[in-house]
């Protein structure tokens, strides 16, 4: 078990006496896995053993990690005073109910009104930007408190902690942030830092390194809210007794899926998931036993990791993604699987309009994969980004923000996700006129 490493940083408009208590309480996290005695978070090292080896090192563990109950630490001072569920989802359960029979478990029900939202990213690279404009359109329209968990490099973490703290304050009372460094098993750092891309596949470890947080939603950094955040989150009140995560279809016309055209590997339902949002009772996950295709053994969250990127690593494309994709397939009652219009992508509008639940309802979250807030190939979506991105905090939202862009939306209407730019405005003018 290894120190957290120093680069943590607890970044929050907190008092004198929450950072003394931060100082005080800060704790030793356990290892990320069962066979891994540290968290990495500098040079990495190269994994060694092949597939059957690391299988069989994971089960030998199994009663080490048995033996310490899967606990979830005490309260950690990096919340900033706010109290953290302790009880499987939004469900409110009582410990012994959990404990005695957790596939038995009732429906889910509404969460508690005053409850935050908890939202976790993870940014290396040139993301800082993008991050930040992702956090702050989760702000614009949220009413209840939010807590951000930002995994970044090294280098990202100052700069970060100044542009937060440039925020006004009345911005900086709806939210508060912990910072993190970038962590992965050590002795297998590496392979897992370059998988698909820099450190995506750290959303896979969240479950292991946040034990004492229970439910998460996570986000790439190219998502904007367009709609409050807590309105996804009450997600997890629609989570029946088995369903541990949320993603929407990778596709929804099976005409043009990547899974079902050229994948080499299991993938869920007819055309896959998205990962870019994805919603997690961590709890449950921390609980659960998963079925898989490498033993009739079923296998805890930390247990499988390793062993499915041993077999598969030749045959998947984008990564960490792709491992959910596989655990899902073998586990389908496990996914809850939420409409397209929380995890709207090019993909939708490029070959003509194929979300129907935006085109009657308007798009929720906002996903601009491909770089699209970046470059010319989807004007659309860069006017979105460069709307949320150029708003002043404070100013009138329908004339600083929804003006500018109607305006410059007017001028992609060439491209077919210009043409469908009113459902880009349509849920955003609700969100505007409410707040």
């Amino acid at each position: 078990m290894g120190l957290l490493p120093c680069s943590l940083c607890q970044i929050s408009p907190a008092s004198d006496h929450q950072l003394s208590d931060h100082m005080q309480h800060q704790t030793r996290l356990d290892s990320i896995v069962p066979n891994t005695r540290s968290i990495s978070s500098g040079a990495p090292q190269e994994s060694g053993g092949d597939e059957s080896s690391q299988l069989d090192s994971t089960l030998e563990d199994r009663d080490e990690w048995a033996g310490r109950g899967g606990r979830i630490p005490g309260r950690s001072s990096h919340d900033a005073g706010h109290a953290l569920r302790k009880r499987p989802g939004v469900l409110g359960l009582r410990d012994r109910e959990w404990g005695q029979n957790r596939e038995k478990l009732s429906p889910a029900t509404r969460e508690p009104k005053n409850e935050r939202s908890d939202l976790a990213v993870v940014a290396c690279g040139p993301r800082l930007e993008e991050t930040l404009t992702m956090l702050k359109s989760a702000i614009l329209f949220s009413k209840k408190p939010l807590h951000f968990y930002i995994f970044a490099e090294d280098e990202l973490h100052d700069s970060f902690r100044t542009a937060l703290e440039m925020w006004p304050v009345a911005i900086r009372t709806k939210f508060t942030f912990t910072i993190y460094p970038i962590m992965f098993p050590e002795e297998n750092a590496s392979e897992w830092k370059k998988l698909f891309k820099p450190c995506a596949s750290q959303r896979l470890f969240l479950p292991l390194i946040l034990k004492q947080v229970d439910s998460l939603l996570y986000v790439d950094t190219d998502i904007l809210f367009l709609r409050p955040v807590e309105d996804i989150w009450g997600l997890l009140s629609q989570f029946n007794a088995s369903q541990l995560a949320a993603m929407a279809p990778e596709h929804e016309e099976p005409r043009i899926g990547w899974y079902n055209r050229f994948a080499r590997h299991p993938y869920y339902g007819k055309t896959g998931v998205n990962s870019g949002v994805m919603l997690m009772n961590m709890t449950r996950i921390r609980e659960r036993l998963f079925k898989n295709d490498m033993t009739a053994v079923a296998l805890r969250w930390e247990e499988i990791l390793m062993p499915l990127l041993q077999k598969y690593k030749l045959n998947i494309t984008w990564g960490d993604q792709d491992l959910l994709n596989i655990i899902f397939h073998h586990n389908p009652e496990s996914l809850y699987l939420f409409p397209c219009q929380w995890n709207y992508r090019p993909d939708h509008c490029i070959y003509g309009s194929n979300c129907q639940q935006a085109e009657e309802e308007g798009v929720f979250v906002l996903h601009g994969n491909r770089g699209v807030y970046h470059n010319d190939k989807q004007p659309a979506f860069r006017a979105v980004y460069e709307a949320v991105k150029q708003y002043s905090f404070g100013e009138n939202m329908e004339i600083s923000l929804l003006q500018p862009l109607e305006a410059a939306l007017q001028t992609t209407t060439q491209t077919y996700c210009g043409r469908s730019s009113q459902l880009f405005t349509k849920r955003l003018k609700e969100s505007i006129r409410s707040v």
